[in-house]
């Protein structure tokens, strides 16, 4: 079953860039009968948390549809099903990752999977024109980075996975180079697609992760320093290649928040008028023109703050629930430290939308299974002695 949803996210991930509807419906149709088999042959032995605000918002959505609390039923219809889709994810996660085994494959095979997408992606910016694989059109010409279009939500694809990339540099010792080769590449990538916000958190998490192993013993200051050091210097090459003039001038620019600050205004007027039932599911880009209070000249898609978003649309008591969610994720996201890529994820929603793609958004909630699957005190094993029992893999713990 793992390999099936690998596969499912491999393909979501692929066909971002792709402008008709068949990819998203196979993703999602391909999660809920994954969702169904998995129920089916083994139901989960307990409810965690996070099936509380992912099953609400489902509820709330089909509560708002029911009783005409939406601007537009068609929007909220479709948030309805990305929100189910989330649920699907987190369920299907659930069930397979108690095995170790399993969660830690699916860990590295994530963890693979970006970075080679990140080698793709580096290249493809620099050259492509904006063309996906050097041959389809996007209609966008710059910061394309490999399937995905907009610069935002590759770094948040890629702070999902950095975490990763760096606790297995932090305490491996054979492989150590290999990770902080993977962790290096990675960072230059979200370099390379001038993302602010994915720069100063990819940044973060380096400092966070490498401050968390030395403070619990995980590994020594040493092995920290030395993987440090092969980072930077494999950065400093990497960037040499991508380049950093282009985020810089981006942190330059007067006001950051340009734009951003104005559609957060209208978001708090739309809470403002709606403040229980809010405007339905997935209406803002839909409600937004009654409200805004600046021409930007383009049509405005999200809100770029999922948090104010979610709100405007659900009203503040589905904006508290939803929110939930990211605080149960603190205390098991820093324990595991590989799962910080989540927290990154949920800051990253202030000031930009990474849930509003259904295979985007799914990627953290996987990582959300597995910190729920995982144990409250995982059994202790003796290090590089035990290995995977998955066929075509073999590491060690």
């Amino acid at each position: 079953m793992h390999l099936i949803l690998a596969a499912l996210f491999a393909f979501g991930i692929l066909t971002l860039w792709v402008q008709a509807i068949w990819p998203v419906t196979v993703f999602q149709v391909g999660s809920f009968a994954l969702c169904l088999y998995a129920l089916w042959r083994r139901p989960p032995p307990r409810i965690p948390y996070p099936v509380v605000p992912l099953a609400f918002a489902v509820c709330w959505g089909l509560f708002q549809l029911g009783f005409g609390f939406t601007a537009y039923a068609f929007d909220t219809k479709t948030a309805i099903v990305r929100w189910t889709t989330f649920l699907a994810v987190f369920l299907v996660g659930f069930i397979i990752f108690p095995d170790h085994d399993v969660r830690r494959w699916f860990r590295f095979a994530m963890l693979w999977f970006a970075f080679v997408v990140s080698i793709w992606a580096t290249l493809q910016t620099f050259t492509s024109g904006g063309k996906v694989l050097w041959v389809f059109p996007t209609g966008y010409t710059i910061d394309v980075m490999g399937p995905i279009v907009y610069h935002n939500h590759w770094a948040i694809f890629v702070e999902v996975v950095l975490p990763i990339a760096l606790y297995e540099a932090f305490r491996q010792e054979r492989s150590a180079l290999l990770y902080a080769g993977m962790a290096a590449t990675l960072y230059a990538s979200v370099i390379a697609s001038s993302s602010r916000a994915g720069t100063a958190l990819t940044t973060a998490e380096i400092l966070i992760v490498a401050a968390l192993m030395a403070a619990r013993g995980f590994t020594t200051g040493r092995a920290i320093g030395a993987a440090l050091l092969r980072m930077v210097i494999l950065f400093v090459a990497f960037t040499a290649v991508v380049g950093w003039e282009h985020i810089w001038d981006r942190f330059r620019l007067p006001d950051p928040m340009q734009v951003r600050r104005e559609f957060n205004i209208s978001s708090l007027h739309m809470v403002e008028a709606r403040p229980y039932t809010g405007t339905g599911l997935g209406t803002w880009p839909t409600v937004y023109p009654r409200y805004a209070i600046v021409d930007v000249g383009t049509f405005a898609n999200q809100a770029h703050n999922d948090w104010a978003q979610f709100t405007a649309e659900g009203g503040v008591f589905f904006g508290v629930i939803v929110f939930s969610l990211f605080l149960w994720c603190l205390k098991p996201a820093f324990r595991s430290i590989w799962g910080l890529g989540v927290v990154a994820v949920f800051l990253h929603a202030f000031v930009d939308y990474p849930f509003s793609r259904p295979a985007l958004g799914a990627w953290p909630i996987l990582v959300i299974a597995m910190l729920a699957a995982r144990p409250e005190r995982p059994a202790k094993t003796t290090e590089g002695r035990q290995h995977s029992r998955i066929p075509g893999l073999t590491v060690t713990r």
